[in-house]
C-alpha cells in the first residue's frame, strides 16, 4: 500500500484550494452568468494540471467513491490513501474560504437553501449534481477501458459538470457537489450547520455513483461477469434522467445560461457512457442511427433494441421531469410555441436543429470516415447549445422526444396537455430519420460500424 507522497498532497491542496479561492471570489465579486463557467474551468485546468500527479480528486465524495469502488473489486484508491487526500481538500477548502474573506474585507458567504427552498430541496440538488460528478469521473478517468487506452477529454467532461449543475441545481443549493466546498464556504462565514446536511447528501450521491458505476461495467468489477443488456438500459436511463433533470431545473430556475448548462449535460454524460450504450439519451439519435442501419451506413441495429433504448429514454425523461417538479414544489412548465409563434415554427423550429444534431451523431461519432476520436462529446453536446439559443425562445428547443415526453408529463399535472408531446416527438423522429438520408448521401461509401455509439 503506497503512502500519499508530498507530491499528491501538494497537488491536492493546490488544486483544492484554487477551486474553491475561485468559488469565493466568483459568489462575492457578483460574477452572475458566468459564475458557474469560471468554476467549471478552474477545475478543469487543475485537473489537466495535476491529474497526472495526484489523479486530481480536490473533493473528499471524489476520493471516498473511488475508495468504496476499490473495496467492491473495481478500479479506484486505497482507503488510506482516501484518508489523506481528504483531510487535504479540507483544509484547502478552509484555508481558501478565510483567504477569499480576507480578499473581500471579510465578507463571507452563507451556506445553505436558496429563499423559497428548504433543506429537502438542497439536499436533492447536491446529491443528483455529485452523483453526477462522481459517475463521470468513475466513467473517464477509472475505468478500465480509458486506463489501458487514455483519453484528452477526462478534464473537459469532469470539469463541466460544474457547468450542468450550477444553474439550475446551483440556484436551489448554491451548488457545491464537494465537501470541501461546503465545509470551506460553512467554517469561513464562522458557521457550521448546513455543511453537515450538505456532505451527507454529496457522500450518499457518490457511492449511489459508485453502484451505477459497477452496473454499467460490470467487467471492471467482475472479469467474468455474464453479458447482459443491463449496461446499456441503465447508461440509458441514467444520461436522459441526467438531462432532463438539467433542462427542468434550469427553465425553472430562468437560467440565462440555460442551453450551455444543458448541453454540458450531455456532453459529460456521453464521454461517461459513449463506449458503453453509445449514449444516445434521445430516442430520435435512436431512430437516427436504426434508419442509418436500414440504409447501409452503419452496422445493424435489431428492432428490439431500438425498442427498449426508446422505452428506457422516455421513462428516464419522465421520471426526472417529476422530480425537478417535486424539488420545484410542483411547479413545472408547458410545452408549446412561445407567445407570437404558432405549430409551424414549432414544426420548423424542431425540425432543422434535431436534423443538426442527428447530422452531428451519425458524422462525429459514427462515421469511420469523419469521426471525432476524442471531441465527439463537445461535438454533439455543443448541439444544443446551437439550437437552445437559436430556438429556445421560438419552440423551447427541445430537440428530443424523451425531453418533450417528460416536460409534457409533469406539466399535466398542472393542467397542460400529453398530446403536445406526440406533436414535438413526431417532428423530431421525423429529423432523425431525415438525418440519416442525409448522411447517407454524404457518408454512405465511407461509414462502417458505430463502434462509439453502440460497443
Amino acid at each position: 500500500m503506497a503512502p500519499a507522497t508530498p507530491a499528491e498532497i501538494t497537488a491536492e491542496f493546490v488544486g483544492t484550494f484554487l477551486l474553491i479561492f475561485t468559488v469565493g471570489c466568483n459568489v462575492l465579486g457578483g460574477t452572475g452568468t458566468w459564475a458557474g463557467v469560471s468554476i467549471a474551468c478552474v477545475l478543469m485546468v487543475c485537473i489537466y494540471a495535476f491529474g497526472k500527479i495526484s489523479g486530481a480528486n480536490f473533493n473528499p465524495a471524489v476520493s471516498f467513491g473511488l475508495g468504496l469502488s476499490q473495496q467492491l473489486g473495481g478500479p479506484g484508491m486505497e482507503w488510506a490513501k482516501v484518508g489523506v487526500y481528504s483531510a487535504v481538500q479540507i483544509i484547502a477548502g478552509i484555508a481558501a474560504g478565510f483567504c477569499y474573506r480576507a480578499l473581500f474585507s471579510g465578507a463571507a458567504i452563507n451556506l445553505g437553501p436558496s429563499k423559497g427552498f428548504g433543506i429537502v430541496e438542497a439536499v436533492m440538488a447536491e446529491l443528483f449534481y455529485t452523483f453526477m460528478l462522481v459517475f463521470v469521473v468513475l466513467n473517464v478517468a477509472a475505468a478500465k477501458t480509458y486506463a489501458q487506452t487514455g483519453n484528452s477529454f477526462y478534464g473537459l467532461a469532469i470539469g463541466f459538470v460544474i457547468v450542468a449543475g450550477a444553474y439550475g441545481a446551483g440556484a436551489i443549493s448554491g451548488g457545491c457537489f464537494n465537501p470541501a466546498v461546503a465545509l470551506g464556504i460553512d467554517v469561513s462565514s464562522l458557521g457550521f450547520f448546513y455543511s453537515i446536511f450538505y456532505i451527507v447528501a454529496e457522500i450518499a450521491g457518490a457511492a449511489a455513483a459508485v453502484f451505477c458505476f459497477k452496473l454499467v461495467r460490470p467487467t471492471d468489477f467482475d472479469a467474468d461477469a455474464a453479458a447482459s443488456d443491463t449496461p446499456m438500459m441503465v447508461s440509458e436511463f441514467l444520461g436522459t434522467f441526467m438531462l432532463v433533470l438539467t433542462v427542468g431545473l434550469n427553465v425553472l430556475a430562468k437560467s440565462q445560461a440555460a442551453a450551455y448548462s444543458i448541453a454540458a449535460s450531455l456532453m459529460c454524460m456521453i464521454y461517461a457512457l459513449g463506449d458503453v450504450s453509445g449514449a444516445h439519451f434521445n430516442p430520435a439519435v435512436s431512430v437516427s442511427i436504426f434508419t442509418a442501419a436500414k440504409l447501409g451506413i452503419t452496422s445493424e441495429m435489431p428492432g428490439k433494441e431500438l425498442g427498449m433504448r426508446i422505452l428506457v429514454q422516455i421513462l428516464g425523461g419522465v421520471a426526472a421531469a417529476f422530480t425537478y417538479a417535486g424539488m420545484h414544489h410542483g411547479k413545472s412548465f408547458p410545452l408549446g410555441p412561445a407567445p407570437g409563434f404558432n405549430w409551424m415554427s414549432v414544426t420548423i423550429a424542431e425540425f432543422i436543429f434535431t436534423l443538426v444534431l442527428c447530422t452531428v451523431v451519425l458524422c462525429c461519432a459514427v462515421s469511420e470516415k469523419t469521426a471525432a476520436k476524442q471531441m465527439f462529446g463537445l461535438a454533439i453536446g455543443s448541439c444544443v447549445t446551437v439550437g437552445g439559443f437559436a430556438i429556445g425562445g421560438v419552440s423551447g428547443g427541445s430537440l428530443n422526444p424523451a425531453v418533450s415526453m417528460g416536460i409534457a408529463a409533469a406539466q399535466v399535472l398542472n393542467g397542460g396537455f400529453f398530446i403536445k408531446a406526440l406533436a414535438y416527438s413526431g417532428i423530431e423522429f421525423a429529423a432523425g430519420a431525415a438525418a440519416a438520408g442525409l448522411v447517407s448521401v454524404t457518408h454512405g461509401d465511407g461509414a462502417a460500424g458505430e463502434e462509439k455509439l453502440t460497443a
